[in-house]
């Protein structure tokens, strides 16, 4: 067994699950909840999102005999907390997942639209992603002002464990965060496990306009191709294709239970990809398979994860906030590195950081048009004549 499984396969594949769903099961909790979902709802979304992710994950991997690592689409749900209600309630937010995922299947397929997709200026890109993020990111202030200690002792416990190893942070964090929500009045210690509950999806132009393109691109962009690219740095290059329509059809299947994505995964990716996880690179994706397996369990506490959330949301926000700062910091960093293309990605920064809708069409939708159209009219622009 030993020989089959080395404890240290083992251990990477179980780490990167733990990491996995602890640094940003709080952001997938606030964007269904903001999209509509009931706590009921919620936790069969994330159940739905943990499972499916396992089972693609496992899948991919022994296909391939790579370490394809499948994770939710974390910039997904920020996009969603960051939209807020959509116009419908959530059998709309289910439709646009589910038609986003479709889109997702169709990149697979059809290469233009992959090609698309890659042709949006990265600038851009990352400008939108980090107008998503800003104001989740704020959480942690905010969580200070409502609550100083208890907040003040998770962020205290993300940054020392942040300067022990920096993937520990989020984690660490969490556990303080239930070890305190423990410690409250009635805090929710009974066992719940997650019952599934189906959503028939239902379908708006605006929805689909304003909450599934953007879901798709920031999927795309932010997750699924930098998850190629990591896979490439360890000297795996699995062909694209099937690896999207395998996460877009799984991605179909979450959503009809609530979820909104799932996709390749790129930090976590990672640990099962490198060297701890094995010496030998063909052996590699047996990590993954481990992680897989470490997902679903994960999945059967959604139940239980769920209701710590409801015990102090104003808490476990600010943990949210605390695992997308990471994020964000990328994102801005990407949005800005451009010089000539900074002025459109402050405007998709802002328009998109704003939260305005026009037309019950979210502003990431719009952010990223108002600075395709700055992008676009700067390259037309000529010198003035003397």
């Amino acid at each position: 067994m030993r020989d089959l499984l080395p404890p240290h396969t083992l251990a990477a594949g179980l780490l990167a699950a733990f990491v996995g769903f602890a640094s940003s099961f709080a952001v997938v909790l606030r964007g269904l909840t903001a999209a509509g979902a009931s706590p009921a709802q919620a936790a069969s979304g994330l159940m739905a999102l943990a499972v499916a992710m396992g089972l693609c994950g496992i899948l991919l991997s022994l296909r391939t005999r790579m370490p394809v690592s499948v994770a939710w689409s974390t910039p997904g749900a920020a996009l969603l907390a960051s939209s807020g209600a959509i116009a419908g309630g959530f059998p709309v937010a289910v439709g646009a997942f589910l038609a986003s995922a479709l889109l997702v299947v169709l990149a697979g397929w059809w290469k233009p639209l992959g090609r698309w997709v890659a042709a949006i200026p990265a600038t851009l890109a990352s400008a939108m992603l980090a107008g998503v993020l800003f104001g989740l990111c704020l959480a942690p202030v905010r969580a200070v002002a409502q609550m100083p200690g208890p907040a003040l002792a998770v962020i205290a416990a993300w940054a020392i464990a942040g300067r022990l190893h920096r993937l520990l942070a989020v984690p660490a964090a969490v556990i303080v965060a239930f070890g305190i929500i423990l410690a409250m009045p009635g805090a929710p210690i009974a066992a719940s496990w997650p019952i599934p509950v189906p959503v028939m999806p239902q379908f708006t132009l605006q929805a689909l306009i304003g909450t599934a393109i953007p879901l798709f691109l920031v999927t795309m962009a932010s997750q699924n191709i930098p998850g190629l690219a990591t896979l490439g740095l360890y000297g795996y290059r699995p062909a694209p294709g099937p690896l999207f329509r395998a996460t877009g059809l799984f991605s179909v299947a979450a959503a009809f239970l609530g979820g909104h994505a799932v996709n390749l995964a790129a930090i976590t990716a990672a640990l099962c990809a490198n060297e701890d996880a094995h010496p030998d690179p063909a052996q590699r994706w047996k990590a993954a398979v481990v992680n897989g397996v470490g997902y679903i369990l994960f999945g059967l506490l959604a139940g239980f994860v769920t209701a710590f959330v409801a015990a102090a949301p104003v808490l476990v926000e600010a943990v949210a906030g605390l695992a997308l700062l990471g994020a964000l910091g990328g994102s801005l960093q990407g949005a800005m590195a451009v010089p000539e293309q900074r002025e459109a990605a402050i405007v998709t920064l802002l328009v998109t950081a704003s939260g305005t809708a026009f037309a019950g069409i979210s502003g990431a939708f719009w952010g990223l048009l108002a600075g395709g159209a700055m992008l676009a009219l700067s390259r037309f622009r000529r010198p003035l004549e003397p």
